[in-house]
């Protein structure tokens, strides 16, 4: 239906609903620092900056429809009313989310979980979230808490990935090509691939049983699409599989050694030619603006690895890994990397 109305119209009605989101998600920041004393003063120019990011962002989102990479039904695909009723459970967590920050306890998860199963790294609740990655609950919540902390726009930085995947398949002239998207999570940027590429073949992988299950239950119905329960460390793929390969935020979660294991798998599962498409948080390349809430990022959210990745240029580990990087373009608060494995295999350095 979005398609019939008047060009002008679904732009004002897309600017109206990240206008109600921002204004939700700015009210209940609010609530949160008012909660744990803590009250970050940046200065008028880098608010004023974070609001040219924001509204730059908003603008290639519009953009990239009026390209044609996406169908205008995306900009407002938001669950808005299931947010809306997600919302409470999650403000109701906070007291017991900021009692866990001040003892700095990352190491409370849920009883029953079976940690030896998992790398040392993941063995902590990550943004100090109840039961880290390793519960229904937190799986159910996932989606809701992203868009809180991103101000509503997590689901379009998500999207940037679509704009050079629509390029590749297009090149290709194949819309049966396998992706993968490593670290998954509850499924929402193969939610929206989906959506726009549906023949194509779709595999999610992650570390989370419960994530995976969630995101299986989100999606099932789609036929053609693929979740498994894996270390993306060690992918059970065979060499050369996939067409193109997806991750969004997963690098920054991860200790450099595992960043550089990923990356080789990702380069081994794609065929010679193959696409790489990453979306993670900003680095100082691409942060200028943004530089002082990409510091508190780590302090703030338990990200324990995090200022190891604002020095781990992304571009010169894919590049380590054997690709050939061909774009990084900031998103307001994260970066976009279009990267290619050669078509003639070379070794990594």
């Amino acid at each position: 239906m979005s398609s019939l109305i008047p060009h002008e119209a679904y732009r004002a009605a897309y600017y109206a609903q990240h206008r109600a989101l921002l204004l939700q998600c700015l009210a209940t920041h609010q609530l949160l620092r008012k909660l744990s004393g803590f009250d970050m003063k940046p200065s008028g120019r880098a608010v004023r900056d974070v609001r040219r990011r924001f509204a730059a962002l908003l603008r290639r989102d519009l953009e990239n429809v009026e390209h044609g990479f996406y169908p205008r039904e995306l900009l407002f695909q938001i669950p808005v009313s299931e947010y809306a009723k997600l919302l409470p459970r999650l403000v109701s967590d906070f007291p017991r989310t900021i009692r866990r920050a001040k003892r700095q306890d990352f190491k409370d998860l849920p009883d029953g979980v079976r940690l030896e199963n998992y790398p040392a790294y993941y063995r902590r609740n990550f943004h100090w979230q109840t039961d880290g990655y390793l519960s229904r609950r937190s799986a159910e919540l996932y989606d809701v808490g992203v868009e809180l902390l991103f101000l509503g726009t997590a689901d379009v930085m998500r999207r940037q990935i679509v704009p050079p995947i629509a390029r590749e398949l297009g090149r290709l002239g194949n819309s049966r090509a396998r992706i993968l998207d490593v670290a998954t999570g509850t499924g929402s940027a193969l939610r929206q691939l989906a959506a726009v590429f549906p023949e194509a073949r779709y595999y999610g992988l992650d570390l989370s049983p419960y994530y995976v299950d969630f995101a299986r239950e989100r999606l099932g119905q789609r036929q053609e699409l693929t979740f498994l329960c894996e270390d993306a460390e060690a992918m059970p793929f065979r060499d050369g599989w996939f067409e193109i390969v997806t991750s969004v935020y997963l690098f920054h979660e991860l200790p450099r050694r595992s960043r550089r294991r990923v990356l080789s798998e990702m380069f081994r599962v794609l065929k010679p030619g193959g696409l790489l498409v990453l979306e993670d948080s900003a680095q100082p390349s691409e942060g200028g603006e943004v530089e002082l809430f990409l510091d508190r990022f780590a302090d703030d959210f338990h990200e324990p690895f995090y200022r190891d990745y604002l020095k781990d240029d992304l571009a010169g580990a894919a590049s380590e890994a054997g690709f050939q990087v061909e774009s990084v373009e900031a998103c307001f608060v994260s970066k976009l990397l279009v990267a290619r494995k050669p078509a003639t295999e070379v070794t990594p350095s």
